[in-house]
């Protein structure tokens, strides 16, 4: 089925008014997009360019797009990291130039993907770039750091990756747009996980190892945070917090619209439907990993 295709209306111009579209293909975006950051490929990628430390591969792979840019300029466009974290790729593109590093992310991609057999015919993978294409074709990346640095690299021969790699821009555009809302929310970058993981969807644990806030700048956050009334007094989310994390989750909502308008709420959907084995290729494979080490154990 191709966009001229689809039932209804998904023409050019017919833009989703429907937010529940937008959520709907922002979360397989994302959902698409998040292996790279865990899979065994890319930290033997990351080894291959000599460096070891993940948190410092993190920052090089999702960084490269933008070129050999200070480690200071990463921190401004990843937004919810310490400096104390970001400053840990201070030598990266020593150990290799950008677009090395560009290179081996798109190697691990296509590795990893294949490795989870991931099922996407050549029809399907056609019909995926004729929707997501226009979408980054179109986009104003005006304040949109990452995914302009994304939209800019050239994409792999490889079909699947090139998929990717667009996927890559949108996830970021939402990113980007999101940082815009946190700001006008008055979410600072601590501020913004501490109500993350509030919430129990993210843990606290893996943020604080990650992100790298101290002790005393994640007590000074949660305390803002009970001062708006959006955790008690025990750092619990309130009912007004929920509330909050939701409406920023709309205004985001509200803000990507646009970015979806070249192909509609129903070619948003579409793409969301098409991508979706990527995601669930990789869930297949944990599961399966997970029931052979339950095997060994018995």
């Amino acid at each position: 089925m191709q966009l001229d295709e689809l039932p209804g209306s998904a023409r050019p111009g017919d833009g989703p008014t429907d937010l529940s579209a937008v959520r709907e293909v922002s979360r397989a975006v994302s959902a698409a997009h998040l292996f790279i950051y865990l899979a065994p490929e890319s930290a033997q990628a990351a080894a291959e360019l000599g460096v070891t430390d993940r948190g410092a591969a993190y920052l090089a792979f999702r960084s490269a797009a933008m070129g050999a840019v200070p480690w200071q300029v990463t921190l401004a466009a990843f937004y919810n990291f310490s400096p104390r974290a970001v400053r840990a790729m201070a030598g990266v593109w020593d150990a290799a130039p950008p677009e090395r590093w560009q290179a081996a992310r798109f190697r691990a991609a296509g590795q990893a993907m294949r490795r989870v057999d991931t099922q996407l015919t050549d029809d399907h993978l056609a019909e995926a770039r004729s929707l997501i294409d226009p979408v980054v074709a179109g986009a104003d990346y005006a304040g949109k750091v990452l995914a302009a640095a994304n939209a800019s690299v050239a994409l792999p021969g490889d079909p699947l990756v090139a998929l990717w790699q667009q996927i890559t821009v949108a996830r970021e555009w939402r990113g980007d747009a999101h940082l815009v809302v946190l700001a006008d929310n008055g979410l600072g970058p601590c501020d913004c996980l501490v109500l993350h993981t509030a919430t129990g969807r993210l843990p606290a644990a893996l943020v604080r190892a990650t992100r790298r806030w101290d002790d005393e700048e994640w007590t000074a956050a949660t305390s803002r945070l009970v001062a708006r009334g959006w955790l008690d007094s025990d750092a619990v989310i309130t009912a007004a917090g929920s509330a909050a994390r939701e409406r920023i989750e709309v205004e985001t909502d509200q803000h990507c619209a646009a970015l979806w308008e070249p192909v509609g709420a129903l070619g948003a959907r579409r793409f969301a439907s098409l991508i979706a084995p990527i995601s669930e290729a990789f869930t297949a494979a944990d599961t399966r990993q997970a029931a052979r080490g339950l095997q060994d154990v018995g």
